[in-house]
C-alpha cells in the first residue's frame, strides 16, 4: 500500500484493502483477548495480594465475559475456507408448490435479510422475478459483510415448508420448496476468460411496484451461459451498463466456483436447472401446522419457535452444520 502506484488501478487498491481488513478482523481479536486476559491476571495478582473481594468478584466477572469472547473466535476458526472472508451472492428459486412456494421464496427472503441486519451486514437485492399471484419466482441478493459467504454457505440447498395455505379458499395444508444458493464474490483480478460467443445477453424492462422510480427504458439485463445453461440477470443498478456488469459478476463467481471445486451437477441441482427442487432432497423443514418446529436434516438441530426462526434467527443451524462439517 505504500507504493506510489497503488491506486492507479483503484478497482484493484480496494481489493489490496479488502483483504487487509479481512486479515485484520481475524488477527486484532486474537491480540485484543490476549491483552485482556494479562489485564485481568494483574487484577487477580492484586486482589489476592490485598485481599480484595470485590476486586476478586469483578475479575471473575471479566472472566466470564471473556470466556464468551474466546468461544466467538474459536467458531471463526470454522470459518476458514478460502472464500469465507467473502461477501456473497444469494439466489432463492421457488420450486415445487405454485403460488405457495412463490410466497415462501419471499419469507425466505426475509429471514435472510433479517439475519444479515442482525449482523450489521449490508443487504442489497439485485434481481428479481415476481410470482403470477404473489411473492417471487426467484430473487438474488447481495449480502456485504465479514464472513457472509462463510455463514451463508451453510444455507445451500432446498428449503421445505408446511403450512395452512392463505391462497387455499379450503385452508387445507400445503408443502411447498425452495432452493437457496450462495456464490462467494471475487476478487476481479481471478483468471477466468469468457468466450462472448458464449453468451446470450438480452436487456428488458425492469419490474417493480410503479412509481418514479421504476425504469422506463429497458435497462436490466439477463445473460445466460450457453454451454452451462446458467443464468444470472441484475434490474436494480442504475444503468443498463452497471446491471450488465453486476451481472457478469455474478456469472463469472457462478463459473469460477464450477471451475474450481468441480460441482456443476451439484450447483445445478442446487438451482433446479437439473435436479427437482422438491421431495426428498431437502435440508431443513419448517412445520407451522399441525404443529411447530423447525428441522435441519443434516445436523438433527430441532428449533420449536418458528417465528423466530422466519425472523432470522437461524445462527443455531449455521453454527451447528458448520462445527460439523469442519
Amino acid at each position: 500500500m505504500e507504493r506510489p502506484d497503488f491506486w492507479q488501478d483503484q478497482e484493484k487498491a480496494q481489493g489490496t484493502i479488502a483483504r487487509l481488513k479481512a486479515l485484520k478482523e481475524i488477527i486484532e481479536p486474537v491480540r485484543e483477548l490476549e491483552s485482556a486476559v494479562e489485564d485481568q491476571k494483574v487484577m487477580l495478582e492484586l486482589a489476592e495480594e490485598e485481599d480484595d473481594s470485590e476486586t476478586a468478584a469483578e475479575v471473575k466477572a471479566a472472566a466470564s465475559e471473556l470466556r464468551e469472547r474466546m468461544q466467538r473466535l474459536q467458531f471463526r476458526t470454522r470459518l476458514s475456507g478460502p472464500h469465507d472472508s467473502k461477501n456473497t451472492y444469494v439466489s432463492i428459486h421457488a420450486g415445487a408448490g405454485g403460488t405457495e412456494a412463490c410466497d415462501w421464496v419471499s419469507m425466505l427472503l426475509r429471514m435472510y435479510s433479517r439475519w444479515a441486519e442482525n449482523k450489521k451486514f449490508d443487504v442489497k437485492l439485485v434481481d428479481s422475478t415476481p410470482g403470477e399471484e404473489a411473492g417471487f419466482r426467484s430473487v438474488t441478493l447481495h449480502v456485504t459483510g465479514p464472513y457472509a459467504y462463510g455463514y451463508l454457505r451453510a444455507e445451500i440447498g432446498v428449503h421445505r415448508l408446511v403450512r395452512i395455505s392463505p391462497f387455499d379458499a379450503g385452508a387445507r395444508r400445503h408443502t411447498s420448496f425452495a432452493s437457496v444458493d450462495a456464490v462467494p464474490e471475487y476478487d476481479e483480478e481471478i483468471e477466468l476468460e469468457i468466450n462472448d460467443k458464449e453468451l446470450r445477453i438480452d436487456t428488458f424492462r425492469s419490474g417493480g411496484a410503479g412509481g418514479q422510480h421504476v425504469n422506463v427504458t429497458d435497462s436490466a439485463v439477463r445473460i445466460t451461459h450457453m454451454p452451462t445453461g446458467l443464468v444470472v440477470a441484475c434490474q436494480n443498478e442504475r444503468s443498463q451498463h452497471q446491471n450488465k456488469r453486476t451481472a457478469m459478476k455474478i456469472l463469472k463467481a457462478k463459473l469460477y466456483r464450477l471451475k474450481e471445486k468441480e460441482r456443476e451437477e451439484e450447483l445445478t441441482q442446487l438451482i433446479g436447472e437439473k435436479g427437482e427442487i422438491a421431495w426428498g432432497n431437502q435440508i431443513r423443514s419448517y412445520v407451522l401446522q399441525p404443529y411447530t418446529m423447525v428441522k435441519d436434516h443434516r445436523t438433527g438441530v430441532e428449533v420449536g419457535n418458528v417465528d423466530a426462526v422466519l425472523d432470522g434467527d437461524i445462527d443455531r443451524f449455521i453454527e451447528v452444520y458448520l462445527e460439523k462439517k469442519k
